[in-house]
């Protein structure tokens, strides 16, 4: 492996490449630690060591900003508002048929939908960052700080912090775009790994110092050996699918003879990957945030509070768990279209052995995909409560760093950037990554 990557620098335009990345990587990190204009940042490393929001939904933003949420930084909002505005064009697409036929433009089409992408991230980035500074500014993100995070609280002062943080997030969306363009991998995936990757370090030396065994030790060595057995699983079931042969039948055009070969549609067992944890994790935040913004002491308040503030409630586990399996079966009914798949297969010839070309292979893809997404829902289910058993064996009031959306997240860009220099090595007869 380490020959693979002395040969990876050595080649030109490859070498070329990895360091246009860690200098975008570099640049991310440092612009993360830089607080946003009118922060008192003394005030924000002593509220740090209090109880904060690390949970829910700015639990979740703060994962995809690499902890800069919390230290109110210029990249506070991180990704979070591309990676919504993605998720919503990609469920509109479904819906609306003008976005559906661009869809199926092409090249050209895609290029309106990134548009229309960066549109509405800059309307989101701005929409959080209200409210962010609002959360700020109040006790939800720091719960009970004696200091105040931002002494200012002027239009101007508010402004200036809103428009920093979204011109922040536009940043990165630009960084994002010239990493997939001249870098190594998906930008936006590569700042998400970083985002998460950046927060081991601490959050596993958190773990030894709350530590009661052998002065926190033993805890930290078994929480690494659970998040080793956890990258394994992922790794597996990640790589894991169902491939379906197809046959192409033979065509003559003129003198030449076309088709006769066999392939197969690879249909992964994990074909929704992380979005349905994210689709849970940010429906079940909105239960806890109508509770505290109503500013009502009803019993319908408290029970919402009560049982949807923290992750390791029974009503909040079965919701979870539930809505994981909902949202599995819903994206990969929105991403994957058996009957747009058969069609396709017959217009070129293709079809299934043993099944008849037209509906009855859009039955069976239907019914070969619902058999294979119920053990990888459940699968994303059994990933996402790890972070609750480690509170429960550990005792620690601190998020698993190897738990749910972060491990599915390292894993999956991992892979997918190992193949990447994998692929441009083997243009050049080099040995790959992996032998």
């Amino acid at each position: 492996m380490l020959t693979a990557f002395a040969r990876a620098f050595k080649t030109p335009d490859l070498r070329k490449k990895l360091l246009f990345t860690l200098g975008i990587i570099v640049l991310y990190r440092i612009g993360a630690h830089v607080p946003a204009p009118g922060v008192n940042y003394a005030n924000v490393e002593f509220c740090m060591e209090r109880p904060h929001a690390d949970s829910g939904l700015l639990g979740l933003m703060n994962m995809f900003s690499g902890g800069a949420l919390l230290q109110v930084t210029v990249f506070a909002l991180g990704i979070m508002p591309y990676i919504t505005a993605s998720i919503i064009l990609q469920l509109l697409t479904v819906v609306i048929p003008r976005l559906e036929a661009l869809k199926k433009e092409g090249q050209t089409g895609q290029a309106k939908i990134t548009q229309y992408t960066r549109y509405l991230t800059v309307a989101l980035a701005a929409f959080e960052g209200t409210g962010l500074v609002g959360t700020v500014r109040s006790d939800s993100l720091f719960r009970g700080c004696p200091r105040q995070i931002v002494p200012d609280s002027s239009v101007f002062a508010t402004l200036t912090m809103v428009i920093t943080m979204t011109a922040g997030t536009c940043l990165l969306m630009w960084l994002g775009e010239l990493v997939t363009d001249r870098g190594i991998g998906n930008g936006m995936s590569i700042l998400m790994f970083l985002s998460i990757a950046a927060r081991f370090p601490g959050a596993l030396w958190q773990v030894k110092l709350e530590g009661e065994l052998a002065g926190g030790w033993i805890e930290f060595f078994a929480v690494i050996l659970v998040g080793l057995a956890m990258v394994a699983l992922v790794v597996f079931v990640e790589q894991a699918q169902r491939r379906i042969p197809v046959q192409y039948a033979k065509r003559m055009i003129g003198r030449r003879s076309y088709g006769g070969t066999s392939t197969y549609i690879p249909l992964k067992v994990n074909q929704a990957g992380v979005m349905p944890v994210i689709f849970a994790s940010s429906l079940l935040s909105t239960p806890a945030l109508i509770a505290q913004f109503s500013g009502s002491k009803a019993a319908w308040a408290t029970w919402l509070a009560t049982n949807f503030s923290k992750g390791d409630r029974p009503v909040y586990l079965a919701a979870y768990c539930l809505l994981i399996v909902f949202f599995a079966f819903f994206y990969v009914a929105i991403s994957f279209n058996p009957e747009e798949a058969a069609d396709n297969m017959k217009k070129h010839g293709g079809f299934i052995p043993g099944i008849r070309a037209g509906r009855p292979t859009a039955e069976y893809l239907g019914y070969v995909l619902n058999r294979i997404t119920w053990p990888g829902s459940l699968y994303l289910g059994l990933i996402a409560l790890v972070p609750t058993m480690e509170l429960v064996l550990f005792h620690a009031n601190q998020n698993f760093p190897f738990g749910g959306t972060s491990i599915l997240i390292i894993v999956s860009v991992g892979l997918e950037t190992v193949k990447q220099i994998e692929s441009r090595l083997q243009q050049r007869n080099y040995a790959g990554l992996l032998r």
